[in-house]
């Protein structure tokens, strides 16, 4: 309740007619001042004028005006600059430590304020503000979409960078476990990312000359090889003989299986062709970062993506029976995902690092040309009437479902504010 009253406050939201003190004096708000979001009053630097005369200083807002003396601030001299103390129920007067009366409002907001806000935030749809953003002015919508697209892949730079970090300027390092970690498609992303870690590119390079020794680490370190199996394949068998040698040489400690999910999963969606894919770019040394630096466009970056595997996996979607359909390791569509989440963000980190522009915006004009992501977010906004054209709206959109919609922080999303704006003055 604070945090809205700091809203209000922050936003001039509340009814003009009704700023009066509790004890009859006029109160208009000339700057509401800063928001503080440290120890300390909520608002520094105010300008307030009561009864016609200019007060500067802090605003101090409080649930119940109680909530004073409870926290103290009687006795703290850090509230003596407080020049209003704005609340919601007027149970008791303030005081500074000198003994002062400190002026006190009520904040009034209009009753349809209240009402927007009490639809918004406790709306059962999972869009909260689905019935009513028709009304919100297309401007506003496609700004905030621009804005939180590229909140939503700053926050995959940061991951990209926060690794090359911890991987001592390697990029290629930081590709494999990106790239690892956005083979899981959402539902096995921590479980790869695991795996990549678990993993290292030097142990896999020592080995990069055997496709079976790097598929060997690969499997047995994400613990999908069992030598008590029964019935395994010759394939499986030379697996687990491999795995089990090195894993004694290098001291190498396997997954727990279960870290993998694959309960109502389509075959073809099954981690073991995705394990074997990553084995693909680890044969002959993996230089997949400087094959992504290198490619010219779009079309180039997909073949790097488009690969066939060979031998046991060529007609294997797990361990067993051979599949009667081989498939690419990766649909299309898989390719477009792993473009948004792989590809832009490393084009977007090196850029900026580097102080190579171009590719920053080689980063924005790829997710600008590849296709929206088909998901329930996406879909639940088209039903709503907002269309994705590309995928840097539907990167926009799934920021604004997981971290506006979902949380139900609608007072700091752009459409929430607005439609709350134009509740509160009318």
């Amino acid at each position: 309740m604070e945090q809205l009253m700091q809203y209000i406050w922050q936003h001039r939201l509340w009814r003009t007619d009704d700023m009066v003190t509790n004890d009859g004096r006029q109160v208009r708000v000339l700057d509401p001042g800063l928001l503080n979001t440290d120890a300390g009053p909520d608002f520094f630097n105010a300008k307030v004028e009561i009864d016609g005369q200019t007060w500067v200083g802090n605003i101090e807002m409080h649930v119940r005006a109680s909530d004073w003396s409870r926290h103290g601030h009687d006795s703290d001299s850090a509230y003596d600059s407080v020049i209003l103390h704005v609340v919601d129920k007027d149970d008791a007067p303030v005081y500074r430590t000198n003994g002062e009366r400190i002026p006190q409002l009520v904040l009034q907001v209009s009753p349809l304020f209240n009402m927007s806000y009490d639809q918004l935030v406790n709306s059962h749809h999972e869009l909260p503000c689905a019935a009513t953003i028709a009304t919100v002015p297309r401007i506003t919508i496609t700004e905030w979409i621009e804005r939180l697209a590229f909140e939503r892949l700053h926050g995959k730079v940061q991951r990209v960078r926060d690794m090359l970090e911890l991987y001592h300027g390697s990029w290629e390092e930081v590709c494999y476990v990106t790239v690892a970690r956005n083979l899981g498609f959402g539902i096995n992303n921590e479980a790869f990312e695991r795996l990549a870690r678990r993993t290292p590119l030097r142990l896999l390079h020592k080995h990069s000359d055997s496709l079976l020794q790097v598929e060997a680490l690969l499997f047995g370190q994400a613990g999908l090889l069992d030598p008590m199996a029964a019935g395994a394949d010759e394939y499986y068998r030379h697996l687990c003989s491999e795995y089990a040698f090195l894993a004694n040489k290098f001291s190498l400690r396997a997954m727990e299986s279960e870290a993998w999910k694959m309960f109502r999963i389509r075959p073809q969606n099954f981690p073991y062709r995705r394990i074997a894919m990553l084995a693909h770019y680890i044969e002959g040394g993996f230089s997949l970062m400087s094959k992504i630096l290198d490619a010219s466009g779009e079309k180039e970056l997909r073949k790097l993506f488009e690969v066939e595997l060979t031998g046991y996996w060529s007609n294997h979607f797990s361990f067993g029976k051979p599949s009667e359909r081989p498939t690419l390791a990766l649909s299309n569509k898989s390719i477009d995902i792993v473009l948004i989440n792989t590809v832009a963000p490393l084009y977007y980190a090196y850029g900026e690092i580097t102080g190579n522009y171009a590719l920053t915006d080689k980063a924005v004009s790829l997710l600008e040309s590849l296709r929206p992501e088909k998901n329930s977010i996406v879909t639940s906004f088209a039903m709503a009437g907002i269309e994705c054209e590309s995928a840097l709206t539907s990167q926009a959109l799934i920021e604004l479902r997981r971290s506006y919609c979902d949380a139900r922080k609608c007072i700091y999303c752009k459409i929430g504010h607005r439609l709350l704006s134009d509740s509160a003055h009318r």
